[in-house]
């Protein structure tokens, strides 16, 4: 992610990058935004994590927001980059993810309180299809999913 070079090459051609990364995000996030500038690749899916915005609810665990969980900070932060660019971006805030083979999700935008705690994989899977084959849907927002 961090070397220029093997990231021009990855990004040439490309039409859509999806990025689910662990490691220094803020620092991932600045090399992907900066290496699909120089590509020309406009459209970024980014997982990131439910809390950023301190938008859990005590009915859901508010002990999962930012205010009260400090690992989420490289979250937001790199959140912030790709906010910050001028990319065709869509942060997507999952819940905890399981093993559920349901697609029967829900999805907030960014200002609006999470829904609920938990998210099947398979759910977060439909979510980047739609987003990939629809540019203008989730453009520039920031999307929680959660299970109904």
């Amino acid at each position: 992610m961090t070397d220029p070079a093997i990231l021009k090459q990855s990004l040439a051609g490309q039409d859509v990058v999806f990025a689910a990364l662990s490691g220094d995000l803020p620092r991932m996030a600045q090399a992907l935004v900066d290496g699909m500038d120089e590509a020309g690749v406009q459209r970024l899916l980014f997982i990131s994590s439910m809390g950023i915005y301190n938008e859990i609810p005590a009915s859901v665990g508010a002990s999962g927001n930012l205010d009260s969980n400090p690992m989420l900070s490289s979250y937001r932060r790199a959140a912030d980059i790709i906010e910050a660019s001028g990319l065709n971006y869509t942060v997507i805030r999952p819940g905890w993810f399981d093993s559920g083979n349901d697609t029967d999700y829900q999805i907030t935008h960014k200002g609006e309180a999470f829904g609920g705690h938990d998210v099947s994989r398979v759910s977060i899977a439909d979510l980047v299809l739609r987003l990939a084959h629809d540019p203008k849907l989730g453009s520039r927002d920031s999307l929680g999913i959660n299970r109904k």
